[in-house]
């Protein structure tokens, strides 16, 4: 039988205007990595970074919960202007911060 998945937690906020400039600048560049540059893309980032500043400093340190709250969000957003969800962009978000504390997304921890 598998195993559950363990949650994963951050360390708790040093600098959250900080994390949040990283991660607003780090979802920046994927976004336009991914597909083609968009001019939205900048402000899906700048939204994401600020559910993510305001889930932080309410002391939220759970990825899973971050990445919930950001997907739940997100959703008033208009994405008529993008080739991305708020699906990818949760996802996204929880990749980034995964690779920014050393885990591999591709393979898991194995």
């Amino acid at each position: 039988m598998s195993e559950p998945i363990a949650p994963i937690t951050l360390p708790p906020c040093k600098n959250a205007d900080q994390e949040a400039r990283w991660l607003q600048a780090s979802l920046h560049d994927w976004l336009d990595q991914e597909f083609l540059p968009e001019a939205v893309n900048q402000q899906i980032a700048r939204r994401a970074a600020q559910v993510y500043l305001r889930q932080r400093l309410e002391g939220e340190n759970d990825l899973g919960s971050l990445v919930i709250a950001i997907l739940t969000e997100m959703q008033g957003f208009d994405f008529s202007q993008s080739f991305y969800s708020e699906f990818a962009i949760a996802n996204a978000v929880g990749d980034l911060l995964l690779k920014s504390l050393g885990i591999d997304t591709c393979c898991g921890d194995s």
